[in-house]
C-alpha cells in the first residue's frame, strides 16, 4: 500500500490510499480510501507506518536536552584553525586549548575572567565553545594560571606573527594609546596623558606594532606616564633583534618619531622612517625665503621640497583644501565661543552690583577662559583693578590660517624605494592602527575594564586582546562582502585623484550603505551584529526515547551559510 496525490484541474489534489496487485500477469492499482480530508500531519504519519518507520508514543519521542549558541563559535574557532593561530601555541594541550578558548571568547563575548570561566565550564556554559574544545570543567583559577603561562609565551608568539606578516624592505606601523584601570595597586598604573578623557583615573599605555595593512603583530604595555617617544627604542630593538628585520621603515606620528629619536635611535639602528613635522617646524620652512612657499600649491596638492636642516632626507609637503576648510571652521567656532566667555567676564567686571574686582582675580578668570580652548595666542587683552578689555589678534589669526590644511611628511626613504605619493599613502595607513585601538578598547573586544593588579596579568590581558583582534582582523577580511566594510579596495583606490584627498569608498560599499543589502539581496551587518546572528545557530543535544543523547547542529540560514562559505569553514566540524 502507498499514499499518492492525484492532481485535479479545478479543485485541490486528491489524497488516496492505494495498493498495487497483479492480475493476469499485469500490475494494477486500486483505491482503498480517500484521505483528502485528512490533516497533512496525519497523512505523513500514515506514510511513515507504510514505510515501516518505528513510531513512538507522544512523550517518548524527540527530546532537546540542551541547546547552546554555537554558530559564532564555529566561525571564529574554524578560522583560528584555518589561519593556524593555534599553531603559534606550544606547550601542554590543555593550556593551548584554554588559550584558544580565551581568544575566541574575547572575540565573541568579552567578559571578566570569572564570567569567562563559567561560560566555558561544561555545567554553566553559555556557548558551545567549551564543548567544541573538550574543556570539561573550567575554573577561574585555571584561567589566571593560563594567563600567567601565556605572558611567558608572548615573545615567541609575536616572533611567529612577524615571520608570517613582516619581511625586510617593508613598512611597519607603530602607535601608542592608553586605557584606564580599575583600582590603584598595579605597579604600571600612573596618571598621565589620558586619551580616554579620564585624567582622574590611573592608567596604563600600550604600543601596537602592525603591518602596513593594519594586521597586528606585537603589543607592549608601559607605565601610564610614559612619553610617546620613550616607547620607541624598545620597538626598534624588538624589530631588529627579536624579529631579525634589517631593512624596514617605521611609520609613526609626529609625537612618536621626533627628530631626537630619528637621530639617536632610528638612524644608528639602520632603520628608515616616515613621520610628520610639528607645526613649529612647518612654520620655519614657510618663512620668507624658505623652501615651503604657498605658491607651490597653486596647481597641485603635493610637492617634494628640500631643506638644509634635513640633509639627505626627504620632505613631502601636502595641502588638503577640505582639511583647510575644517580647520578654519573649527578655529572660528573656538574664537566665537571664547569671545562669548570673555564678554561674560567683562559684564561681571562692569556690573554695578558685586562686580568682579582686582587685577589678579580678573586675570585669573581671563586665563582660565583662554587656556580652556587653547586660543590665548589669538587674543590681546588688558586689565586693571576695575576694568577689562580684549580684542582678537587678527595678525596672529591670519598667520596661523595661512598654513591651514598644510602638513609636511618627513622620511629617510630614497625616492627609488618609495615615491612621494607612496609616502603620503604610507603615513595615512596609520589610520589602520587607530582602527585597531578603537576595536580593542571599546567597539568589539573591550579591553576595559581592567581589574588586574599584578603587572604580568595586565600584560597578559592586553596581549590576549591583541590576539583576539588578530583573529577579528582576518575574519573581517573574509567576511567583508556581507559587512559594511569596503570589500573592493581596488575600486575605492581607483576613485582617488590624489593620495592627499580624502579616501573614498567603492561603488559596491556605497550601495551597501544605501540599501543595507548586498548585491545578491542579503542583509548587510556590522561585525558585531553578524556574530550575534551567527550565534543563533545552535548546538543541540538530542535524545530519542530512552536512548543516548547525541549532538546535532541546527540548519544554518542562508546568510549564515554564506558567512561560513566566505570563511571557508564547515560548522559541523566544530561540534
Amino acid at each position: 500500500m502507498y499514499v499518492t496525490r492525484i492532481a485535479n484541474r479545478n479543485s485541490p489534489p486528491a489524497v488516496l490510499l492505494r495498493e498495487s496487485y497483479r492480475e493476469g500477469g499485469q500490475v494494477r492499482n486500486r483505491t482503498l480510501a480517500n484521505l483528502s480530508d485528512w490533516p497533512a500531519e496525519k497523512v505523513e504519519v500514515l506514510r511513515a507506518v507504510l514505510r515501516g518507520d518505528q513510531l513512538m508514543p507522544v512523550g517518548e519521542g524527540l527530546e532537546i536536552v540542551r541547546s547552546l549558541p554555537h554558530g559564532h563559535v564555529a566561525a571564529a574557532l574554524g578560522l583560528a584553525r584555518k589561519i593556524k593561530l593555534d599553531g603559534l601555541l606550544t606547550g601542554p594541550q590543555r593550556k593551548r586549548a584554554l588559550v584558544l578558548a580565551l581568544i575566541v571568547a574575547r572575540l565573541i563575548e568579552p567578559a571578566a575572567k570569572l564570567a569567562t570561566a563559567r561560560a566555558l565550564d561544561k555545567d554553566t556554559a553559555s556557548t558551545g565553545l567549551g564543548a567544541a574544545l573538550n574543556l570539561g570543567s573550567v575554573t577561574a583559577n585555571e584561567i589566571y594560571e593560563v594567563l600567567d603561562w601565556l605572558v611567558g609565551q608572548q615573545e615567541r608568539i609575536e616572533a611567529g606573527l612577524a615571520r608570517r606578516h613582516l619581511s625586510d624592505a617593508t613598512l611597519v606601523l607603530y602607535d601608542l594609546t592608553s586605557t584606564y584601570l580599575e583600582g590603584r595597586c598595579c605597579p604600571l598604573a600612573r596618571h598621565g596623558y589620558s586619551r580616554d578623557g579620564r585624567p582622574d583615573k590611573l592608567q596604563i599605555e600600550f604600543g601596537l606594532i602592525c603591518g602596513s595593512d593594519g594586521c597586528p603583530i606585537a603589543v607592549e604595555v608601559f607605565a601610564g606616564n610614559t612619553s610617546d617617544p620613550a616607547t620607541l627604542k624598545p620597538q626598534i630593538d624588538k624589530l631588529k633583534q627579536r624579529f631579525g628585520l634589517k631593512r624596514i621603515a617605521l611609520v609613526g606620528d609626529r609625537g612618536m618619531i621626533t627628530r631626537a629619536r630619528i637621530e639617536e635611535d632610528l638612524i644608528p639602528a639602520g632603520l628608515d622612517f616616515i613621520t610628520a613635522l610639528r607645526a613649529p617646524a612647518i612654520r620655519a620652512l614657510a618663512e620668507e625665503g624658505g623652501p615651503l612657499q604657498l605658491t607651490l600649491f597653486d596647481q597641485r596638492d603635493l610637492v617634494e621640497i628640500e631643506s638644509p636642516d634635513y640633509p639627505g632626507q626627504r620632505l613631502v609637503a601636502c595641502r588638503n583644501p577640505a582639511l583647510a576648510e575644517e580647520r578654519a571652521r573649527k578655529r572660528g567656532e573656538l574664537l566665537d565661543a571664547t569671545e562669548r566667555d570673555l564678554k561674560r567676564i567683562q559684564e561681571r567686571v562692569r556690573r554695578a552690583r558685586r562686580p568682579l574686582r582686582g587685577e589678579a582675580k580678573i586675570g585669573a578668570a581671563i586665563g582660565a577662559v583662554l587656556n580652556r580652548r587653547k586660543v590665548a595666542k589669538h587674543f590681546t587683552w588688558t586689565a586693571n583693578d576695575t576694568d577689562f578689555s580684549f580684542a582678537r589678534d587678527q595678525a596672529a589669526i591670519a598667520d596661523e590660517a595661512r598654513l591651514d590644511g598644510i602638513y609636511v611628511l618627513h622620511t629617510g626613504l630614497k625616492a627609488d624605494l618609495l615615491t612621494a605619493p607612496g609616502v603620503v599613502t604610507a603615513y595615512k595607513s596609520l589610520a589602520n592602527v587607530e582602527r585597531a585601538f578603537r576595536s580593542t578598547k571599546s567597539v568589539d573586544l573591550e579591553v576595559r575594564p581592567v581589574f588586574h593588579y599584578a603587572e604580568d596579568r595586565v600584560r597578559a590581558h592586553v596581549f590576549l586582546c591583541m590576539l583576539a583582534y588578530y583573529l577579528e582582523w582576518h575574519m573581517r577580511q573574509a567576511l567583508a562582502p556581507i559587512l559594511f566594510d569596503d570589500h573592493d579596495r581596488a575600486a575605492a583606490q581607483a576613485q582617488r585623484t590624489s593620495p592627499v584627498a580624502k579616501a573614498k569608498v567603492s561603488p559596491a560599499a556605497r550601495r551597501k550603505h544605501q540599501t543595507k543589502r548586498t548585491d545578491d539581496g542579503r542583509p548587510v551587518h556590522s561585525f558585531r551584529s553578524l556574530l550575534a546572528d551567527l550565534g543563533t545557530l545552535t548546538r543541540n543535544q538530542v535524545r530519542f526515547g530512552k536512548g543516548n543523547a547525541f549532538t546535532m547542529l541546527a540548519t544554518p540560514t542562508d546568510l549564515q551559510q554564506r558567512a561560513f562559505d566566505l570563511l571557508g569553514v564547515s560548522p559541523a566540524a566544530y561540534l
